[in-house]
């Protein structure tokens, strides 16, 4: 007898993909509600906190608190069979400091993922975000940067990479919309260079279009999510921003199309 895929969603009615099928629709909505729950319980003490702590207190509570949280949430997934991914590479980031980020960014699960292995990272996030109830309270205590003003959002986070913390920035600004990757802004090349901290590229691969742009919170998708997280290539920001920009962005491109070339002579790769 041909032994069948775990992972495999077999079409409803037969049999054991049936009830295979049964099952991932209930993890799947399980797993929603242990992540707004989650987010609820930890932000409104955060929201409070925020208030009465010092930010040398506050702030570093405030990250660790997203990162725990965010790790419980994978693992739940991960228990209940729904995601699957090998993020030890993350782990190689943890000890470091002043470090600009820079993944790209096919999906929303893709700030969950990567802060979940990082205990000092700040990440640039919607303004509208701040006043959400879910993430609003653990965002302001943790001293994430926002994006609606342009020349404030470099300077917070050119002043918390200075201090040694990590930051976190997608490049493209929002999820991708056309594979591979959108256009790149130049803000965190402006960042990198005016702080002259090295830029990580993390290369996000996603096997689902869950939570790609339009893809609704609520709607189920073929399960279970698989991910493929990679270290790429660690560079400075030096010279012209633009061109740095260019550089960088075909070197995504390369990485996820026909070539896999090292766009910089003395980048080091991880």
């Amino acid at each position: 007898m041909q032994a069948r895929n775990p992972g495999q969603v077999l079409p409803k009615g037969k049999g054991a993909g049936g009830l295979l099928a049964f099952y991932y629709s209930i993890a799947f909505y399980f797993c929603l509600a242990v992540f707004g729950i989650s987010c609820l319980v930890w932000s409104l003490p955060a929201a409070l906190l925020y208030r009465i702590l010092p930010r040398r207190w506050g702030q570093p509570l405030g990250q660790l608190g997203i990162m725990l949280g965010f790790r419980w949430f994978l693992g739940v997934m991960r228990f209940t069979g729904v995601f699957r991914a090998d993020l030890s590479a993350l782990d190689r980031l943890r000890a470091e400091g002043g470090l600009v980020i820079a993944p790209n960014h096919p999906t929303m699960l893709d700030a969950v993922i990567l802060i979940s292995r990082l205990p000092r990272v700040v990440c640039i996030t919607k303004a509208t975000l701040w006043d959400n109830l879910f993430l609003g309270g653990g965002i302001r205590l943790a001293g994430y940067v926002r994006n609606d003003l342009p020349l404030p959002m470099i300077r917070r986070a050119a002043t918390a990479v200075q201090g040694g913390q990590q930051l976190l920035i997608f490049p493209e600004g929002s999820r991708t919309a056309h594979p591979p990757v959108d256009p790149f802004h130049r803000s965190f090349a402006v960042i990198a260079r005016a702080t002259r901290a090295p830029v990580q590229t993390v290369l996000i691969e996603a096997d689902s279009p869950y939570l790609r742009k339009g893809w609704p919170l609520f709607r189920r998708p073929s399960l279970p999510l698989v991910f493929r997280i990679r270290l790429g290539e660690r560079v400075m920001a030096a010279g012209d921003p633009d061109e740095f920009v260019r550089t960088l962005e075909g070197y995504f491109r390369a990485q996820f199309g026909a070539g896999n070339g090292s766009a910089w002579p003395h980048a080091t790769s991880y």
